[in-house]
């Protein structure tokens, strides 16, 4: 569990997430993606970013 809370994990969480968030919103610019498609990869970018969040939390808490 301590690779969880390590900083790198933790940064690489929220930019993975930033990075899935910024493909979603391209991708609902295209016409031929469909808008269900869009909706799950910006879900999946929410939760990402906060377990990103929830982690860094955690690793402050128990430090």
């Amino acid at each position: 569990m301590d690779f969880l809370l390590e900083r790198s994990t933790v940064i690489a969480l929220a930019l993975l997430g930033a990075a899935v968030s910024i493909i979603a919103s391209w991708c609902n610019s295209r016409p031929n993606v469909s808008k269900v498609k869009v909706k799950q990869l910006t879900l999946l970018s929410y939760i990402l970013m906060g377990a990103s969040m929830v982690l860094f939390i955690l690793a402050g808490l128990l430090s």
